[in-house]
């Protein structure tokens, strides 16, 4: 059996700190957790070789960090307001 890659090994850390749609309202306030899910990311990108994507999700990181951006609404919201509307 051989060891993991240093890109599996950044692939389960990824996994493991996305925030899941069910935690998301738990979690969209949560700077360390939001921080930590773009930091693992970025290192998966950065492993890959996609810099300028590494790069856009460190700077989420910091933003998240440095209280600069703060989480976006609810996926859901408003699908009901969109569903009547179409309907209509």
């Amino acid at each position: 059996m051989s060891e993991p890659t240093e890109l599996e090994l950044a692939q389960i850390l990824a996994a493991k700190t996305i925030i899941a749609p069910n935690d998301w309202h738990r979690l969209k306030s949560n700077r360390q957790a939001q921080s930590l899910q773009q930091i693992t990311a970025a290192l998966v990108f950065l492993i890959k070789g996609e810099k300028v994507e590494a790069l856009s999700r460190l700077r989420q990181a910091v933003g998240w960090l440095d209280g600069s951006i703060s989480s976006p609404p609810c996926p859901t919201h408003g699908q009901s307001e969109i569903q009547k509307s179409e309907q209509s």
